[in-house]
């Protein structure tokens, strides 16, 4: 939790975190490495060189320095899991809802735990969405259209087979689709991660809410133009964060355009962990100001309400979280650090 200057609690929930294993040994070819090795350029580029990690732990961080990179460290009060399979890269996948489940099941209170589905599994697909349901009570899951499957290199919503899994969510009341939109990732296509199909698949599915990680970047004016007539539509600000740091105007350009846009009520806060520390990220935003000219010119301003309904306030609506509650039930719940044989179960659950 954040403590402003005036001793105001900000309530955080990080909107887009991963526990994964890119690690050689976890690596099934080329494509992996190429894949651990993309992030890890993002990451040393864009992050302040004292939170710069050596590659080795990059790759494999574990859930114990997760889990105190959050939320000990970090000013996290909560964090979402968004699982990224990647088999074809992977042994054992990148990142997956099982191996996310054993940090959830020991931590129920600080982390909301989403699903997958890939509409290239057809039925058998649909009958994983139910069981991911029934196991896990999910209300949210991640899609990645650049992921590739055999010889498919990518999907889109738009698709047949799409278009059925997102009825199943409705009629399953897994409303929050979290859909990949952000830059390309080695060796994936960019074209397959174009927000285009976004605009069909909100104006088909109001029940949904589609939060478009990574706010289309670099297809900003497309994402905006989408979103403003889509109310559906939310921007989450993994990548577009880090910024603040390495190319401020760049942010000052992108924030704005999305406050201008789609206003304060529909973006999400997220750090992309393990690629950024929320630490670091919280703070900065906290202390950021936009400028004069940018507040005059397009009427937005980065205040403190708006800060609040971005860090934490927006997220706990969309996954019906009383924020009152919540802070009370985790004040002084949690161990001061992980717990060290955390990692073990994950590992475990892993080779499962």
């Amino acid at each position: 939790m954040f403590k402003t200057a005036e001793g105001e609690e900000i309530f955080i929930i990080d909107g887009h975190t991963h526990l994964w294993d890119g690690s050689k040994a976890n690596q099934k070819n080329i494509h992996g490495a190429q894949f651990i090795d993309c992030f890890y350029g993002y990451h040393t580029a864009l992050s302040p060189k004292e939170y710069v990690w050596p590659k080795e732990k990059f790759d494999n961080y574990g859930a114990e320095t997760m889990y105190n990179d959050l939320f000990v460290d970090g000013y996290d009060d909560m964090a979402i899991f968004q699982p990224t399979y990647l088999k074809d890269f992977y042994v054992n996948g990148f990142n997956t809802i099982e191996q996310n489940a054993v940090l959830k099941e020991k931590y129920p209170d600080r982390f909301i735990l989403n699903g997958a589905w890939d509409p290239r599994d057809g039925e058998a697909g649909i009958e994983a969405l139910h069981e991911q349901v029934e196991k896990y009570k999910i209300k949210g899951c991640k899609l990645y259209t650049a992921e590739w499957k055999g010889a498919s290199k990518g999907w889109k919503l738009t698709d047949e087979w799409a278009q059925r899994y997102m009825a199943e969510c409705v009629k399953l009341g897994v409303k929050n689709i979290h859909v990949h939109k952000g830059p390309t990732i080695l060796p994936l296509n960019r074209d397959a991660f174009d927000v285009a199909d976004i605009d069909d698949a909100a104006t088909s599915f109001p029940e949904l809410n589609f939060i478009v990680e990574h706010c289309g970047l670099p297809r900003l004016d497309d994402f905006c133009w989408i979103a403003v007539q889509e109310p559906n539509v939310y921007g989450g600000l993994a990548v577009a964060l880090p910024f603040i740091h390495s190319r401020p105007d760049y942010f000052n350009q992108v924030i704005s355009e999305l406050l201008f846009w789609l206003g304060p009520d529909r973006l999400l806060y997220g750090s992309d962990y393990g690629i950024w520390s929320p630490k670091w990220l919280v703070e900065r935003f906290m202390a950021h100001e936009l400028p004069d000219t940018i507040k005059k010119d397009k009427g937005v301003d980065l205040n403190l309400e708006a800060k609040r309904k971005i860090l934490g306030l927006n997220a706990a609506k969309l996954y019906d979280i009383d924020v009152a509650t919540h802070r009370a039930r985790i004040t002084g719940s949690a161990p001061a650090r992980a717990e060290e044989n955390t990692m073990a179960q994950v590992a475990e659950a892993i080779g499962d």
